[in-house]
């Protein structure tokens, strides 16, 4: 009876193998198009603004007679303006996409998103704290750290909701999944609750730089917020890759993927702590920029198939691209003025969002 069995499950070992070798080209084909297409966005951007400088005349320039022959406005347009904002939108809109995609390996629901375990709410806490107090009670903290109070408090603030996060859901050495999405949203609500307080006490001013803040904007990119945010960006991006095999082995549940040798606690502690800190670099210094970690993990499993080593590096470029695209219909739609980016990224990603929940609930054949 086992011979007949194998003899009669080789067809179907056969086409399943096929069909992995099909998918893992796609997949390798996908990336290979989101390169290109991120180089391109990159090059454009970086050409594109309100002044008339040009980044092929600027580099044309340069190769000509070196970077001391170009006019000193052309230099800090290309150099201190869009570059700053076009790599600061690259680190976020990856970070932003890996972490939808971690998340949603973890949770094991497509649903899911790094505002979820109140990552992003804990992070908007202290940011918030910083604006509404920097001037009275967090006066000398603010004259110590300067620029960088606000990228390390909103750090701050996401890191503490996380490990607060883990002592609920932790016992005996051991995290409930479940237990972690419902503190997450307690720890969201608390989070949200003390952030209205700090809102009724805040004055004019500061009640208009939060709302700017909240819209989500890379207008203040700059090249020491990079230098603030950027290493714990692309530390937890490369770190991200590490998990692609126990995310695909925690789909079968955790059960099987303790059978199979994975490490799952490590795995989940991994996945927390990568999220936190990709997330809470990234609010920190462009404030809340939502949908990206739902929308683009998605599409890409409906494209390239639900495999993280191909997730993963698939998501941080198409997030890349995304936050591209979306900074520059922020400053196309209402030129010269500028639409904080949070607005568009809301506005392409919830019709999405109600999509998926439709097609979901089978209510849309698509």
């Amino acid at each position: 009876m086992a011979l007949g069995d194998n003899v009669a499950s080789a067809p179907e070992w056969r086409l399943r193998a096929e069909v992995d070798g099909d998918r893992s080209a796609r997949a390798r084909a996908v990336i290979l198009g989101l390169v290109l297409l991120y180089l391109f966005l990159f090059l454009t951007s970086l050409g594109s603004g309100a002044s008339d400088t040009s980044f092929w005349s600027v580099f044309s320039g340069w190769l000509g007679g070196g970077a001391d022959s170009l006019p000193l406005r052309d230099r800090v347009v290309i150099w201190d303006i869009r570059l700053p904002r076009v790599v600061l939108g690259s680190l976020i809109g990856a970070s932003l996409a890996v972490s939808g995609a971690v998340m949603q390996g973890l949770f094991r629901n497509p649903l899911a998103d790094p505002g979820i375990v109140g990552v992003g709410s804990g992070a908007g806490l202290g940011a918030i704290t910083v604006i509404v107090l920097g001037n009275t009670v967090l006066a000398p903290v603010i004259g110590i750290f300067g620029i960088y109070a606000l990228p390390l408090a909103a750090f701050f603030g996401g890191v503490v909701s996380t490990l607060l996060l883990y002592r609920v859901a932790t016992r005996r050495g051991q995290t409930s999944i479940a237990t972690m999405l419902l503190a997450g949203i307690a720890l969201g609500a608390l989070a949200g609750a003390l952030s209205g307080i700090l809102v009724y006490l805040a004055d004019d001013q500061e009640l208009r730089d939060l709302t700017f803040w909240g819209l989500g904007s890379l207008a203040g990119a700059s090249w020491a917020k990079i230098w603030a945010s950027g290493p714990i960006i692309l530390a937890a991006l490369a770190a991200a890759p590490f998990l692609a095999r126990g995310l695909d082995a925690m789909v079968l549940g955790e059960a099987t993927a303790n059978h199979l040798g994975v490490r799952v606690q490590r795995v989940k502690n991994c996945a927390v702590l990568t999220v936190a800190a990709a997330t809470g670099a990234s609010v920190a210094v462009a404030g809340g920029i939502g949908f990206v970690g739902i929308v683009v993990p998605h599409l890409l499993r409906l494209t390239i198939g639900p495999e993280h080593r191909y997730l993963l590096p698939a998501s941080a470029l198409l997030g890349a691209c995304l936050l591209l695209l979306a900074d520059a219909a922020s400053r196309m739609v209402v030129a010269p003025a500028e639409l904080p980016i949070g607005i568009v990224t809301a506005t392409l990603g919830a019709p999405f969002f109600l999509w998926i929940l439709l097609r979901q609930r089978g209510l849309l054949d698509l």
